[in-house]
């Protein structure tokens, strides 16, 4: 017998974020004093009213049998009025799934709407599951790149060159990860131009970091003009709560998608836990200040950093506009050598920061940019400085390669 696994799995690759995370784990037990800034992972706890209101839940001893599929019918209505009060789009309870996280929520999405050879535009720089979860529903991912000079952002203009009769659907988020980019009104009112010229087409929005959104202008892009029926909107409790042990996400999206959202979970796990979905209740349904209080420390830390990025001679950054990352060009690294080591390329840059500045990022390739690398800042201040500073003494140390020196064989 030979080993060996399906087609579908040997053609997607492990997430780059976990690679890097476990890589980082890997140094630390070694007794190497790693700084880890590869993983999306609040570094706040879970706001107390929340956790106690999942204790509560437990000690009532009424949600231990299987909740339905879709989630409990109170966290439902309370998900569809967030949405009515915050988003301004129309959701009922009908049109919203929960699920365990939003890449469960994604990929029930992708499997349930896309046939083998649809296409699937991501705007680029995208988050690293995009193109796999596309890939593993036998979709084309077809990417379109918003570049540094825009903010990262895809013009309307761009995405209308990309459609073709295949186009099924079009993904991208709002704060972006990895860029930290926010689309505005006027831009998703462009795009939204552009898919209403074209009957059928979909379009997924990640609005996960919605929360930490620096503009002060969150636009659901479903909120607009005969867009509620084209839009599949993607949350979760992960990044505005500091939830993400909990594995809470849910879409809100015209009930016939919403449907085929339920039947394919249904047939993989069945419904998000019952005692994560009563946290996720108390979450939704109360106080935003723990919320408020984590974006005020993500704006002094974006910057700080900044700050201390622009004093890195050769590295390139913009200034992110949400979530918590900064996606810097290293371009003018690659090639570069210390005396030993070469830098061929981001990934390789960013094993060579791991392994002499001690400090873990991700290579930009796994998000779509191989000239770029992400870098993470939910992590302490005192944290931040010692990393960038380890990074610009490192960084420091590779020069030119001298084309005089170099060995003719």
């Amino acid at each position: 017998m030979t080993n060996h696994l399906s087609r579908r799995i040997d053609s997607i690759e492990e997430s780059a974020t976990l690679a890097m995370a476990s890589k980082a784990r890997e140094y630390k037990a070694r007794g190497i004093d790693v700084i880890n800034l590869s993983l999306g992972e609040p570094d706040f706890k879970t706001p107390q009213h929340i956790c106690e209101a999942a204790k509560k839940s437990i000690d009532e001893g009424k949600y231990f049998t299987y909740p339905p599929v879709a989630g409990y019918q109170d966290l439902r209505e309370a998900l569809a009025l967030k949405y009515q009060k915050e988003n301004k789009v129309p959701y009922k309870a009908e049109n919203i799934v929960v699920s365990n996280g939003a890449k469960q929520s994604i990929a029930n999405v992708m499997f349930a709407l896309i046939n083998p050879g649809d296409e699937v535009i991501v705007f680029s720089p995208y988050w690293v599951s995009y193109d796999a979860i596309i890939r593993l529903a036998e979709g084309v991912p077809v990417m379109v790149k918003g570049g540094i000079e825009n903010d990262f952002k895809v013009s309307a203009a761009q995405l209308q060159k990309a459609i073709t009769s295949k186009t099924r659907a079009i993904i991208f988020s709002s704060p972006c990860n990895p860029t930290g980019s926010v689309f505005s009104g006027n831009e998703l009112q462009a795009i939204a131009d552009v898919v209403l010229q074209h009957p059928g087409l979909l379009i997924i929005a990640d609005e996960i970091y919605e929360h930490i959104n620096f503009t002060g202008d969150q636009t659901s892009i479903a909120s607009l003009p005969g867009m509620f029926e084209r839009t599949i909107t993607v949350n979760g409790f992960a990044k505005g709560y500091a939830m993400t042990g909990w594995r809470v996400g849910y879409i809100g999206a015209p009930k016939w998608i919403a449907d085929g959202a339920i039947k394919m979970q249904g047939q993989l796990t069945s419904a998000n836990s019952s005692i994560s979905q009563r946290a996720a209740f108390a979450a939704v349904t109360g106080e935003l200040a723990p919320t408020h209080r984590m974006v005020d420390e993500y704006r002094k830390r974006r910057e700080l950093v900044y700050g201390l990025l622009k004093e890195i001679p050769g590295l390139k950054a913009n200034y992110p506009q949400g979530a918590f990352y900064f996606f810097p060009d290293v371009s003018s690294f690659i090639g570069k050598s210390d005396g030993t080591h070469t830098i061929k390329d981001g990934d390789d840059l960013c094993l060579y920061l791991l392994d002499k500045a001690h400090v873990s990022l991700v290579p930009g390739g796994a998000f779509g940019d191989p000239n770029c690398i992400r870098i993470s800042y939910a992590a302490s201040e005192k944290d931040l400085v010692e990393a960038l500073r380890r990074l610009k003494e490192v960084l420091a140390g590779l020069k030119e390669i001298n084309p005089s020196h170099a060995i003719v064989a």
